[in-house]
């Protein structure tokens, strides 16, 4: 189904971006890696475009909304998602906050980057679990042919952030040079991060 790949696929992408920065933070602690504060804030910088902005909004619309026209089963997870997705703007704060004070030469800002870093990716771990495990299951088993076709659509309104969208900002663009910038094996490791 055009819709379950979609949801898919940002989560496969969202997991790749929380996987190259963890890996990064990995290998600046051992010392093998320089920090490139252009390529996390670019990094940081699609953690809040996309995912925030943009996938859970669509998630609340399109998939959650339609799913509790049909049940009320799973409405506990379905609150608990929702109320995640409501303090996704406290959670990127953290992160932000936590980068500003490890690029401006905190003595702890490192860890302290790191820190709140983990406590997003371990959230963002398990948010998606729940979604995977407990909503989407529900989904397959009460769409009809016609809920899966509006959840497609309403996911097609903003395509997937590692292939461009149709807003101002050009995540294809953003994602190659992550990429490039990013060290071996999860980039190129071409150079540092360039945003021109």
């Amino acid at each position: 189904m055009e819709a379950l790949r979609i949801i898919e696929d940002e989560h496969q992408s969202l997991a790749a971006i929380l996987h190259a920065v963890r890996y990064m933070l990995k290998e600046i602690g051992k010392g093998t890696l320089a920090p490139d504060f252009r390529l996390l804030r670019a990094m940081v910088h699609y953690l809040d475009a996309y995912p925030e902005q943009r996938h859970h909004p669509k998630e609340d619309q399109y998939l959650f909304a339609r799913l509790k026209l049909r049940t009320d089963e799973g409405a506990e997870a379905m609150a608990r998602l929702e109320q995640e997705h409501a303090g996704g703007q406290t959670r990127i704060k953290a992160l932000e906050t936590a980068l500003h004070q490890y690029a401006s030469g905190d003595k702890d800002g490192f860890d302290t980057f790191t820190r709140a870093f983990e406590n997003f990716a371990d959230f963002y771990r398990s948010h998606m679990l729940l979604e995977e495990r407990e909503i989407l299951p529900l989904c397959r088993k009460y769409f009809t042919d016609e809920d899966w076709e509006a959840v497609a659509a309403g996911f097609r309104e903003n395509n997937d952030p590692m292939g461009g969208t149709r807003d101002t900002e050009d995540f294809q663009r953003i994602f190659s040079r992550l990429v490039a910038a990013a060290p071996p094996p999860i980039g190129l490791g071409a150079g540092p991060y360039r945003d021109d």
